[in-house]
């Protein structure tokens, strides 16, 4: 039983230590955002369209990352 909880905790937290780059380039984007709502006034719903399509860049290098390195392994 205790082996099938550790490897259900390692799943659950790999998922979001996993791909360092990709959690580090969220946290940039995400303050990056905040800075602009903060300082420079940026409407509600440009920011919210920043951090959707920042996002979707960042899944998608993230993506294409992965797949360059499961290719050159085979």
């Amino acid at each position: 039983m205790m082996d099938i909880l550790k490897v259900a905790f390692r799943e659950f937290f790999g998922m979001f230590i996993d791909d360092g780059a990709l959690a580090l380039a969220a946290m940039l984007l995400i303050a990056a955002v905040g800075v602009l709502v903060k300082f420079v006034h940026v409407d509600a719903l440009l920011a919210a369209a920043l951090l959707l399509v920042g996002c979707l860049l960042i899944l998608a290098e993230s993506l294409a990352r992965a797949a360059r390195k499961k290719f050159r392994r085979k």
